[in-house]
């Protein structure tokens, strides 16, 4: 079927953190400043990566059947679940998955936490890859880890990553855990099979365990690989973690229903206990239905969504080539959160944010939460109807033209 993802959709009165709640003091609090009462004067949200179209029909259909069922007890995956997410990787991604490596976990942010406390000791490192998505620092500093970063080398207009510098602290004997952000949110980069190697290489070579964040995995350009990264050398497998989920690539994140691929079964194992020790078994069963849905009869809504946002993408470049000259677009490999540099504009962080929250009416994603190597950068989400992201672009334009 052909999907409309121009249709505003409503989200007021759903509880959405997207477009109801605003970050306070690392708190979600309620406000209105997004509501359609408020006219011109409303915030446009374009922050929390989640999309504002419709998910696919038969994922809807699958949640309504299950519904209509009428009894939701206690749930545990089943074999239509594991199938389908098999299947999902081998056709999407050639990585050939077998059942027992694959664990259910609420979301792969709690899994991050959960991988953390069960390898890492308090005091031990965690490597990252700043400017990186900040629960990665979260994850680390709540479970008593120290973080190290190896941070990204921004020139020419893009990043790459720093292979000296990875060198040099992942010899540090106490760096336990490299987690990689792969496509990586927010600067947009899909690694390529030979960066993907050499990063893999590194680690290995120290006995540094990789927890490969691949929640974007399915949204990438279609000139571009994406390469699983533990599908690279059985020794790759062998040492490393693969967080998935559907709830990026079908916009169902709220089911908190995501998958841990782990094929040591030692590693496996350890997980396993961590997760048990929370009392965080069982699945939702309404995630559970969406991801069978999904998988089995979604990749047409996929790739319908993927044209909409790279022609978004698109759209936002030219514009901004045209109109916002003192900005950067960075060229978007994967996820559908573009990363935009202000730094031309000569602005610190509070004025940069206040120009964008006060003058422009938009709600960004700050670049400095992503780390320090984030200050004059902005994350937008541009999976969103083109008429918001062309209002969004025009109140840009209107408030730096503005400035004093």
């Amino acid at each position: 079927m052909k999907y409309n993802f121009d249709q505003v959709i409503e989200r007021h009165g759903t509880g959405s953190v997207k477009w109801e709640f605003i970050i306070h003091k690392n708190h979600f609090d309620h406000w209105d400043e997004t509501h359609p009462s408020r006219g011109n004067e409303r915030v446009l949200p374009l922050w929390v990566a989640d999309m504002d179209f419709l998910c696919p029909q038969p994922v809807v259909d699958a949640l309504v059947a299950r519904a209509q069922h009428g009894i939701y007890g206690y749930t545990v995956a089943w074999n239509d679940y594991y199938e389908a997410v098999m299947h999902w990787m081998q056709k999407r991604h050639g990585w050939q998955v077998q059942r027992e490596w694959i664990t259910s976990c609420p979301g792969v942010v709690p899994a991050l936490n959960l991988l953390v406390r069960t390898f890492v000791r308090p005091g031990e490192k965690v490597l990252i890859q700043r400017p990186v998505y900040y629960p990665f620092t979260s994850s680390a500093e709540n479970n008593g880890a120290v973080v190290v970063s190896n941070s990204l080398v921004y020139k020419d207009g893009g990043y790459r990553m720093d292979f000296d510098d990875l060198e040099a602290k992942a010899s540090d004997p106490q760096v336990k855990m490299a987690i990689l952000c792969h496509p990586h949110n927010p600067v947009g980069r899909v690694w390529t099979k030979d960066e993907l190697l050499r990063f893999g290489e590194i680690c290995l070579e120290r006995n540094i365990l990789v927890a490969s964040d691949e929640i974007h995995g399915d949204l990438v350009r279609k000139d571009v690989c994406f390469i699983p990264f533990a599908s690279l050398s059985e020794e790759f497998s062998q040492h490393s973690v693969t967080c998935t989920a559907p709830s990026k690539t079908f916009n169902v994140a709220g089911l908190h229903t995501s998958n841990i691929i782990i094929p040591n079964p030692e590693l496996r194992d350890a997980f396993r206990k961590t997760l048990r020790a929370t009392g965080l078994g069982g699945i939702n069963p309404f995630g559970m239905e969406a991801l069978i849905a999904a998988y089995r009869e979604g990749e047409d809504w996929l790739e319908q969504v993927l044209d909409y946002i790279w022609d978004n993408y698109e759209y936002m470049k030219d514009f901004i080539t045209h109109h916002l000259s003192q900005v950067t677009i960075l060229p978007l490999e994967g996820t559908y959160l573009a990363w935009l540099d202000f730094r031309a504009l000569g602005l610190n962080k509070d004025e940069l944010e206040h120009l964008m929250l006060e003058e422009a009416r938009v709600y960004l994603d700050q670049g400095y939460i992503f780390g320090p190597e984030g200050e004059g950068f902005e994350r937008i989400n541009i999976a969103c109807p083109r008429a918001i992201l062309v209002e969004a672009m025009e109140r840009i334009r209107r408030a730096v033209k503005q400035m004093k």
